[in-house]
């Protein structure tokens, strides 16, 4: 219970009258005897609080940036008195933009005895991973708002908040270049590939290469060999998250870079008809998702994806190494997505490096940072000059060690948050169309 601004406005203006006219005991008693016997008829004719009965239903899961509707369904069970309350259902900080928590969060509603009403609390998320609701604190006041009765309700409710994938708009011309690979557009040349697909007549223009002479001999026409590319094939995702990948880029952590790019292989690839699967690692296994078909791995990759954060640890390089030979046993290209720092490499990934190329194909994908490129184009005074300096150096060690990695057979792809995912696709694209998944 608690008194409202309404009941103390009324006892002060009430104290001026008793200190001009009458000041004293007698005085007090009578402004402030009939405002208490007001406060507790209002207080009585309150509906009750824990009487009411809640439930929530809604959206429970979106993506960031996005919004998510969550209903409450408010019934008074009363049959006389009815609910005039002011409702606050609280969620977490990062559930709402910053300035927008008090205004969304909170409900003003009047129901009747005996019938229910609902109210909608919208979120917009700023942070991936799950929300759960706290609690429902209703107010409930009386027909004159001078007293109220407060209480709370727990109504659990979760809302997944899935990563953005913005890299989605690039799908599109990507699908484009896949399918001019797989033969399938009028393009002036052959569709790459290195599967074989079918036989068809010879036209001009046509690579002598690929006449068939042994279907020419048994048939009257000249017969070319057609091709596609290779087609269900293995492919793991491996994200770093470890502390190199908490390193902000812009307003955004490498991880979700990373993360991002990785959506978009993983789309491209499932609609190539390739079997993709996902494994976090820093010091042990963070989420693993098994190789999906076209229809399941969008979704369950970005569920695995929507609880992971970085761990400001040292990733065990060697750990991460058996665990991705364990997730892909057979032949695969593996996309391992992490930084190009000197030492992390150098110390962690090289050693262990045959291991992995031995058996399978590596890609390694990471996150440039911007500010960096800025940085070495700096001039004008001497502090700029020594920033362009240390930039340069950073530069050229990210090359040295991105050299290393190719001296070794290791695909490399470097690029800004906002390149990393397209260059990564065609990076892809051109392994496929050479036949080296």
């Amino acid at each position: 219970m608690a008194l409202t601004g309404r009941a103390a406005l009324l006892a002060a203006l009430g104290s001026i009258p008793v200190g001009v006219l009458e000041p004293g005991w007698a005085g007090i008693l009578a402004v402030n005897g009939p405002l208490a016997l007001a406060c507790a008829c209002d207080y009585a004719l309150a509906a009750p609080v824990r009487r009411l009965v809640l439930a929530r239903s809604g959206d429970t899961s979106t993506r960031l940036g996005e919004t998510a509707d969550v209903t409450l369904t408010i019934t008074n069970p009363s049959r006389r008195r009815p609910l005039r309350a002011l409702l606050r259902d609280a969620w977490p900080p990062s559930s709402w933009q910053p300035g927008t928590e008090t205004a969304a969060s909170r409900h003003r509603l009047t129901v009747a005895p005996g019938e229910r009403r609902r109210v909608t609390t919208r979120l917009r998320p700023t942070r991936r991973g799950d929300h759960q609701a706290d609690r429902v604190t209703i107010r409930s006041y009386g027909p004159l708002g001078l007293f109220s009765r407060q209480g709370t309700h727990k109504l659990p409710w979760s809302v997944r908040v899935l990563p953005p994938f913005t890299s989605r708009k690039h799908l599109p011309s990507k699908l484009a270049r896949l399918r001019e690979l797989d033969g399938r557009t009028s393009v002036l040349t052959r569709g790459e590939g290195t599967e074989f697909d079918s036989l068809r007549e010879y036209v001009p223009g046509d690579d002598t290469r690929s006449i068939d002479w042994r279907a020419t001999a048994r048939q009257s026409a000249v017969a070319v060999r057609t091709w596609r590319p290779e087609r269900d094939r293995h492919i793991l995702l491996v994200l770093d998250t470890g502390r190199t990948s908490a390193g902000r880029v812009g307003d955004a952590p490498r991880l979700d870079a990373s993360m991002d790019a990785a959506l978009l292989l993983a789309a491209l690839a499932s609609r190539a008809g390739d079997r993709v699967a996902l494994l976090a690692y820093d010091r042990r296994v963070r989420a693993l998702v098994q190789s999906r078909s076209a229809g399941d791995v969008l979704p369950g990759l970005v569920n695995a994806m929507a609880t992971l954060e970085p761990e400001l640890v040292e990733t065990d390089a060697r750990g991460l190494t058996a665990a991705a030979l364990r997730t892909a046993p057979r032949r695969s290209l593996i996309v391992l997505l992490t930084t190009l720092d000197a030492a992390p490499v150098e110390q962690g990934l090289l050693p262990v490096l045959p291991q992995l190329t031995q058996r399978h194909t590596l890609l390694v994908a990471s996150v440039a940072d911007t500010h960096i490129a800025r940085m070495a184009e700096a001039r004008g005074d001497a502090e700029a000059v020594y920033e362009a300096a240390a930039a340069a150096q950073a530069q050229s060690e990210r090359q040295r060690t991105a050299e290393q990695l190719r001296r070794h057979g290791v695909t490399v792809v470097d690029a800004t948050p906002e390149e990393l995912a397209p260059t990564l696709a065609d990076a892809y694209l051109a392994l496929k169309a050479a036949g080296r998944l």
